[in-house]
């Protein structure tokens, strides 16, 4: 087998979480602003700030009530995993895990949501720090245990390709919305679903 484990990116690369925040917005445009902003916020915080927090500042900045921050919590169960996800993770054979930029109490119920049995969730709240820093993506393989070349990165967001690859990790970038490179770092498998995912592991 090429990989021991495969690590999710859970908010992007599993969940569409995309839709959720545009209608607690009101609109796309709002809630691609929105969250834009949010990501900027994350990426650039340095050690763990309240994601709940950090979600109503994104809204201020870019002219929204604050209150949609609290809306978002009260809606979070209504978050739906990619229709392909629960099939495709059911038929990958090793253990798998998620890294995900959330509270650990979001954390977790975002997981429970695609409704498999996830070997390690660790959260930026539970590492210290948000991705793209290195801290959350080490943690995981710490806690499976597993070499970073031998465990695959599932992205959803364009950051988490350099931030995985920079601890040495090969990625898979679910790039669902056709989001543009962050940087200079390209993934190894580029798909706009999760369908050739598990191709990975039946050609090993």
């Amino acid at each position: 087998m090429k990989y021991d484990a495969v690590i999710f990116d859970l908010l992007t690369a599993l969940i569409d979480s995309w839709t959720l925040w545009n209608d607690v917005a009101g609109s796309p445009d709002d809630g691609m602003k929105w969250r834009r902003r949010y990501l900027e916020i994350t990426y650039g915080c340095g050690p763990y700030r309240p994601y709940e927090a950090l979600v109503r500042e994104a809204a201020r900045d870019v002219g929204l009530p604050e209150s949609l921050g609290g809306a978002l919590e009260r809606r979070w169960s209504e978050l739906t995993p990619w229709p392909e996800a629960h099939g495709i993770l059911t038929a990958i054979p090793v253990p798998l895990a998620v890294a995900t930029n959330c509270s650990v109490r979001l954390g977790r119920q975002a997981a429970d949501r695609v409704g498999v049995a996830f070997k390690v969730v660790v959260t930026a709240e539970s590492a210290g720090f948000y991705k793209p820093r290195p801290e959350p993506y080490r943690a995981v393989l710490a806690a499976l245990g597993t070499a970073p070349e031998r465990t695959l990165f599932v992205a959803g967001s364009a950051s988490d390709v350099p931030g995985a690859k920079g601890v040495g990790m090969p990625v898979f970038w679910h790039n669902r919305i056709g989001l543009p490179p962050r940087d200079d770092a390209r993934p190894d498998h580029l798909e706009p679903t999760l369908d050739k995912l598990a191709d990975l592991f039946a050609r090993n």
